[in-house]
């Protein structure tokens, strides 16, 4: 009866509470969204399954934990809080991402970088909050809805908020088609909603060699703290342009992405354990997410209107949304609207000219912030 007894106790039925059970039902609601609603299953599924496993009541001590020094999801969660996982993702980035739309039209770059307006917005009113600066700047990058670069700043600036972060950035990123197009619709008008732009023009091979390398050059000399993610993205993006390495790009794009958006996902997943994962700072930080995402996406439509007021070919302000680096789910919300004010007007190339570019300006962001406070 004593070994039975112990036995009982190591499991849910000693040490099972409240806060597992909301946890399991958060979890079961990610999986409800990628399986049924398909809201970013290649990143819910393996975050909402994480969550469950997770979140599995166990005694101490049995060293199977992801917070037990030594278990296997304790070293597989390494690759997240050493910021082992999001330099690798970026590398799959770089390989899978056309420049092409934002080099045939400069002038959009602008609206990349004001949509990064949410992350400085938020990091002041993470301050006022209460935060720490270090915990600010963290918790301000999700306002890129960047879920790598959310992770690996925090890793560095903030670990003990790593886990709230991350769920939270990608909460986000999967939410895009729900949050943005009501924004949009707000600070726009019918007829701004019609604008049709002139064709992107051709771009060069060269120039798309020339730009990874001369892109991370400079992105990398403003901001030296953004040479982990830049170095990685514009390395994957020079072995898919330069035309021999396609083997090379094949593999970052396809099976390393996917194995380590598994690994990332899984145990990002797996830090929600009730116990560390609901207190607080938690609530304030999807607050301030999601405070963060609307003030990004309102930025780069205000920005886009207020290029139309200062140039003669007019930018339809849709794609101002795309500013945010959710690549490409922010370019496609802005196609689906666009389509719905008029099925034969397409945005989609136009906007991830912006999308593309947040990615760059998030990664300089967050190069900016670690650079200052690390």
């Amino acid at each position: 009866m004593e070994i039975i007894w112990k036995f009982l106790q190591s499991g849910a039925f000693g040490n099972f509470s409240s806060g597992n059970l909301l946890m399991l039902a958060v979890g079961c609601f990610f999986l409800y969204l990628a399986i049924t609603k398909d809201y970013e299953p290649l990143l819910l599924v393996p975050i909402g399954f994480g969550i469950v496993v997770g979140n599995i009541p166990f005694a101490a001590g049995m060293n199977i934990g992801v917070y037990e020094q030594g278990s296997v999801f304790s070293i597989l969660y390494k690759g997240v809080t050493q910021g082992y996982y999001p330099p690798l993702i970026f590398l799959g980035i770089g390989a899978m991402t056309d420049f092409s739309c934002m080099l045939s039209s400069p002038r959009l770059i602008l609206l990349g970088a004001a949509a990064q307006a949410g992350i400085f917005v938020t990091f002041i009113g993470s301050i006022l909050l209460g935060f720490t600066t270090n915990d600010a700047a963290a918790i301000g990058i999700i306002g890129g809805a960047d879920g790598p670069t959310a992770i690996f700043l925090s890793s560095k600036l903030a670990p003990h908020l790593l886990g709230a972060i991350a769920i939270a950035a990608y909460s986000y990123m999967a939410l895009v088609p729900v949050i943005q197009p009501p924004i949009i619709k707000l600070l726009t008008t019918k007829k701004e909603r019609l604008i049709r732009m002139k064709p992107s023009k051709p771009v060069s091979k060269r120039l798309r060699i020339m730009f990874p390398i001369v892109g991370f050059i400079l992105t990398a000399l403003i901001a030296p703290g953004s040479i982990t993610l830049l170095g990685m993205l514009f390395f994957g993006n020079l072995l898919k342009e330069s035309g021999v390495t396609e083997r090379l790009a094949n593999t970052a794009r396809a099976a390393l992405i996917d194995m380590v958006t598994i690994l990332l996902g899984f145990t990002v997943g797996l830090s929600t354990d009730a116990q560390t994962f609901l207190t607080p700072s938690s609530v304030k930080i999807f607050a301030l997410g999601a405070a963060s995402f609307a003030v990004a996406t309102a930025s780069g439509v205000i920005a886009a209107k207020i290029m139309n007021w200062v140039s003669r070919d007019p930018v339809n302000p849709i794609i101002g949304a795309a500013g945010v680096s959710a690549v490409p789910d922010s370019a496609r919300v802005c196609q689906v609207l666009g389509a719905k004010e008029d099925p034969t007007n397409f945005l989609i190339m136009h906007a991830m000219a912006p999308n593309v570019a947040g990615v760059i300006g998030s990664a300089v962001a967050a190069g900016v912030f670690l650079s200052a406070f690390k």
